[in-house]
């Protein structure tokens, strides 16, 4: 079934309270969908973030990030009064995430609202905790030791429980009790929120895209109480972390810093806990993209402590043995295999073993008529053919930075005259390519600008701030979209 997709993620989505937000604004953008035929919604990992705002680089792989939850909700359910949030200043910027703000504020009406919480009152508190006790107590420790440490990282700490001694580990529970029950209620919240409004969006007709990294953070809980899991020295630093290798865009290439995993440990274990996390991030999304999917079957490692990514060597990953795995225990997956950057036919062979639904990027494809991301070069159905991905430029930004032969070969290309009917064009060729879905950022429906990119890879400070506003939202945006997916069949 051809279907279209668009991408905005809950961060970005309209609220008073300076991030969007789970509540109305999000049921009202349901509704903006449905209403425009559009089947799918994808949004970015909605792990917790931390510094520098990415959600990819976040505390956790299970929890859910406190910004999003909804204060009206929580009013409702008798935890907070209006007064006590909504006259609170959470920015001067309605089109942009102030994230200082929101961090300055939002776990204090947090702890408001955990104040009166009475566990007696909500029976489905305690299944939560006991259906995630396998993260959620690990998780809340954690980020209570986080607080009590004024928010540096957990290889900051002292030395016991830094290390994760068990004598440490067991006082901190006790003396940290309060504040590890603060981060229980946080992500009980969360998934009650998440659950209804995804519920509303499946009833609607409409498919959750998600996505979630395939690296964890270091500064993380998983790196910080399951050492097993990386490629940790016996003082559990990194001995190599995750990035890109210089290339014509990087010439020092990329430095993510991530850890990398131990894949001779994950082996041993049958890949119980990547099956965990497909399990988990397969319950919280109908459509599960997972990102940098070529680190499967090989990855670039770089020394720690290398100031940027010009050393490094490639080493072999689990390849589809992992996912073989992962469909003997869980069934058939519903995955989307990011499979940009470095291409090599080992990387292929897996992707084709796979069987997942891979991706093309159209910003990629005008250099020549050669370029696998154009329309006409797509050699299956079994693929989501997407304008940009949030690591983009809008299409407007994305034309005015257009050096001179790709434009003149876009125009030629797009048989268009004037460079303003490029951004529409190119969705059109999504919408009109033999790929399953077609997607684009919302963005690229706002006709928004090139200030309204949502991230540039590489680069901290002024990303993932990108906002809406309600009224943008319009009947006569809803029908345009609609047309398009109708003369498409999408």
């Amino acid at each position: 079934m051809r279907k279209s997709c668009i991408i905005l993620h809950i961060s970005s989505l309209s609220s008073e309270y300076g991030i969007g937000k789970m509540g109305r604004h999000a049921f009202e953008f349901v509704d903006f969908l449905k209403k425009s035929g559009v089947k799918c919604w994808q949004i970015l990992p909605l792990s917790p973030t931390s510094y520098g705002d990415s959600p990819y680089q976040s505390f956790s792989v299970n929890a859910g990030n406190p910004y999003f939850i909804d204060f009206e909700i929580l009013e409702g359910d008798g935890l907070l009064e209006r007064g006590e949030y909504a006259d609170i200043d959470w920015g001067s910027q309605p089109d942009r995430v102030d994230y200082s703000s929101v961090y300055d504020h939002c776990f204090d009406v947090l702890r408001l609202a955990y104040s009166r919480f009475k566990p007696s009152k909500f029976p489905a508190y305690k299944k939560f905790c006991d259906a995630g006790k396998e993260w959620l107590e690990e998780y809340a420790l954690f980020m209570a030791l986080k607080f009590q440490n004024g928010g540096k990282a957990w290889y900051e700490w002292d030395d016991a429980i830094a290390m994760h001694r068990p004598k440490a580990v067991a006082e901190a529970k006790k003396e940290l009790k309060s504040d590890i029950g603060f981060y229980k209620f946080i992500q009980f919240q969360f998934s009650r929120q998440w659950k209804a409004l995804k519920a509303y969006a499946n009833d609607s007709g409409i498919e959750i895209v998600g996505d979630i990294p395939i690296y964890c953070a270091l500064d993380s809980v998983e790196a910080w109480a399951d050492h097993k899991l990386f490629w940790f020295d016996r003082k559990r630093r990194p001995v190599r972390v995750a990035g890109c290798p210089p290339d014509e865009f990087s010439p020092t290439g990329q430095l993510w810093g991530n850890p990398l995993y131990d894949w001779e440990y994950h082996k041993s274990t049958g890949y119980k806990w990547w099956i965990n996390r497909i399990a988990s991030a397969s319950a919280l999304y109908d459509i599960v993209r997972i990102d940098h999917f070529r680190g499967f079957e090989s990855y670039y490692t770089i020394p720690y402590g290398n100031e940027d990514a010009t050393v490094g060597e490639w080493k072999k990953g689990p390849n589809y043995e992992l996912f073989r795995c992962a469909e003997e225990k869980l069934g058939k997956l519903n995955i989307i295999a990011e499979d940009l950057g470095f291409i090599t036919p080992e990387v292929r062979e897996m992707l084709d073993k796979c069987g997942y639904p891979g991706m093309k990027v159209l910003q990629f494809g005008f250099s020549d008529g050669e370029n696998e991301h154009l329309p006409h070069n797509f050699t299956t159905t079994n693929c989501f053919a997407y304008t940009g991905t949030h690591d983009n430029e809008t299409l407007n930004g994305w034309v005015e930075n257009m050096d001179k032969k790709s434009l003149k070969f876009a125009k030629k290309y797009l048989n268009v005259k004037k460079k303003q009917d490029i951004p529409m064009a190119v969705v059109r060729q999504a919408w009109g390519s033999v790929a399953e879905v077609a997607a684009a950022q919302m963005q690229d429906f706002l006709d928004s600008p090139g200030s309204a990119r949502m991230n540039t890879p590489s680069t901290l400070g002024m990303n993932w701030q990108f906002r809406t506003s309600a009224e943008q939202f319009t009947d006569g945006l809803a029908k345009k979209i609609k047309k398009l997916n109708k003369m498409y069949n999408r």
